[in-house]
């Protein structure tokens, strides 16, 4: 199937080149918050790497209430409106009820289905409905053809515009893995897939009442997806993860990026070139 060319402002998601979407977890306090942005567009543009700028104005999948959930959506969509102004950045943030869509969307350039939330119809179709650019998070419990059925619901609402994110599935308690076949899997979907490594990094509910994680794999699993035909990379990153309120044990020191990202490119230009024309003819038996 061939793949649709989803846009947001300039960046061709669906076209042969890889782009980035990054940010804190959570918003935090302002100054760190516009460093990081600051950061961001400026590996961007040393990259020639298209960026889009996350972060979420609520994380309402907390393992326990003792931990931070975040400003709120007022407060959070307020500072995504500063970064995206003040840096020319498109915002990706994630909503988690249908009465938060229409207030998300006039920040975000993206709105974001979160992967427990993925079948929610009433969720999907107010998302779609505002025109924005959607991206479905595959859930932990579903199998890449699933995601079909989240898609339906955007496009039967009117919106084409529709990306969808890998963040790996529950393998037993407290786990996460990826599976690699799940790219070209999602990618046969039609739409641009996205590879959400740090979330797929998670040790769910691992940490006493907070989720661990394991950082340390990050840069042979964003390798693996950008060999395997992504169109983008998501990664939660921050100055400083240890002090991250939000996914401290699997973000990324942002001092890392630039290296990792540099990998990823050259990884990603060797990955366009098809060895088998035809997998599908190969597999069958039918030689090209």
């Amino acid at each position: 199937m061939s793949k649709k060319h989803v846009f947001i402002r300039n960046i061709d998601c669906g076209a042969d080149q890889l782009f980035l979407i990054a940010g804190p977890c959570v918003i935090e306090e302002e100054s760190l918050m516009m460093r990081t942005a600051e950061r961001l567009k400026k590996i961007s543009a040393s990259l020639e790497l298209p960026l889009v700028f996350k972060s979420s104005f609520s994380k309402d999948n907390r393992s326990s209430l003792e931990y931070y959930q975040g400003p709120g959506l007022e407060a959070g969509l307020r500072m995504l409106e500063k970064i995206k102004r003040e840096f020319d950045l498109p915002i990706l943030t994630d909503i988690h009820e249908p009465g938060q869509a229409a207030a998300a969307a006039m920040v975000a350039d993206i709105i974001q289905i979160p992967a427990f939330l993925s079948r929610q119809t009433d969720l999907l179709v107010a998302a779609a409905r505002t025109g924005a650019v959607v991206n479905i998070k595959k859930g932990q419990f579903l199998a890449p053809n699933d995601v079909r059925h989240a898609i339906a619901k955007v496009t039967a609402a009117g919106n084409q515009r529709v990306l969808v994110t890998e963040r790996g599935v529950s393998f037993g308690y407290n786990n996460l893995v990826v599976d690699v076949r799940a790219f070209p899997m999602l990618r046969e979907l039609g739409y641009p897939v996205v590879f959400d490594v740090t979330h797929s990094l998670q040790l769910p509910g691992a940490g006493d009442g907070v989720t661990s994680g394991l950082a340390q794999y990050i840069e042979p699993l964003a390798s693996a997806g950008v060999a395997a035909g992504v169109d983008a990379i998501f990664m939660e990153v921050h100055e400083d993860p240890a002090r991250a309120r939000s996914d401290a044990a699997n973000a990324l020191r942002l001092d890392h990026l630039e290296p990792l990202i540099r990998k990823l490119q050259r990884i990603d230009a060797a990955s366009r070139e098809r060895a088998i024309p035809d997998a599908a003819a190969v597999s069958s038996g039918v030689r090209a």
